[in-house]
């Protein structure tokens, strides 16, 4: 089955030509789906064409599962269901400049990142485009009337794992007969997939990259995260330099704070002499504690610390807001809560 809302209005055009359609018709189809509409609701297409679009293809390939609201902040957790039975996340934050969704890229992710619960079932499949633009469909629905503002790559897998179908994504959701979402309003969040970074940085999307460091040296990354024994640290912030260099965008770097692994102020002054001079910012992530990994969170007083070194060094940097922490908020608990039940 075809699924329609991954294509572009060129391929879309074939696709109907193939059955027997004008070619005008791509442009209404594209624009009713783009919008969410399922085929039963694309009023000026005839019953013949919305048939034939039936029985060929899959209009919305997303839906939702489950849903669980904050009662802190009023963060959205979704579980979303998808067409061969797998689920995914997605988290809806609420700003008063607008609605920011965290999406996922993959079922699960094979990165193996220490901290993180999306990788510890695994990756069970890539997510295609239009997958991804289905998460984007269901949260606007839940809106009321508002979209979505911004977007995150930042849910369940590594974007850069699944580079094509990823940079897909990003052309159809900022197409300007679809959801026109300025690609300065999407982060990329990777662990440093280094080849595919450079890969990026030549595409022309002048998203905002996120690498997740999460340590001032190559031994403390090595126990955090296998890709840091694939790519050294020199290697993958040469690859930011080359993305700063192409996009004029400055890379903004994740950096998980975990207990007694990298959160002591000599990390912090060790990371400053690593970006001096970098276009860069400096997110600051105190832990999700992980018992499986035996990995636990900071206090606020070492945040502190740890900022104000940084800031003492020069280097632009904040504390993340925890948002949603009374729903499992964070990538991959809830739906590795509900694999559990299960």
């Amino acid at each position: 089955m075809i699924e329609f809302m991954g294509l572009y209005p060129d391929e879309l055009k074939k696709v109907l030509s193939d059955l027997g359609e004008k070619p005008f018709r791509a442009g209404q189809v594209f624009s009713w789906l783009h919008k969410g509409a399922k085929f039963e609701e694309m009023t000026n297409l005839s019953l013949a064409l919305r048939q034939k679009l039936s029985e060929n293809g899959v209009d919305q390939p997303v839906s939702i599962r489950e849903s669980r609201v904050s009662k802190l902040d009023g963060t959205e957790k979704f579980l979303f269901a998808l067409r061969d039975g797998n689920c995914i996340e997605g988290v809806l934050m609420r700003y008063h400049y607008g609605a920011t969704l965290c999406i996922s890229t993959q079922v699960g992710c094979r990165m193996g990142c220490k901290f993180c619960a999306s990788t510890l079932e695994g990756c069970v499949r890539n997510l295609t485009a239009a997958e991804m633009l289905g998460q984007v469909q269901c949260a606007n629905r839940q809106l009321n009337g508002e979209r979505v503002h911004n977007i995150v790559l930042m849910g369940s897998g590594e974007p850069m794992d699944n580079y094509d179908q990823v940079v897909r994504f990003l052309r159809l959701v900022s197409h300007p007969e679809g959801l026109n979402i300025g690609l300065r309003h999407i982060s990329l969040s990777t662990c440093g997939l280094v080849p595919q970074m450079k890969r990026f940085a030549e595409e022309g999307l002048p998203v905002t990259l996120s690498l997740s460091l999460h340590a001032p040296n190559d031994e403390i990354r090595r126990q955090l995260m296998p890709i840091a024994s694939r790519y050294t640290l020199a290697e993958t912030l040469d690859a930011c330099r080359y993305y700063i260099e192409k996009t004029g965008r400055r890379v903004v770097f994740e950096y998980a704070l975990v207990d007694g692994v990298n959160a002591a102020e000599e990390n912090a002054e060790e990371l400053s002499r690593l970006l001096r001079g970098m276009q860069c910012h400096v997110n600051l992530i105190p832990l999700n504690t992980v018992k499986e990994r035996n990995l636990f969170g900071v206090t606020e007083t070492q945040v502190k610390a740890f900022l104000f070194v940084l800031e003492k060094r020069h280097i632009s940097a904040t504390r993340r807001r925890e948002m949603g922490d009374d729903i499992e908020g964070a990538c991959g608990q809830l739906r590795k809560k509900v694999l559990q039940e299960e």
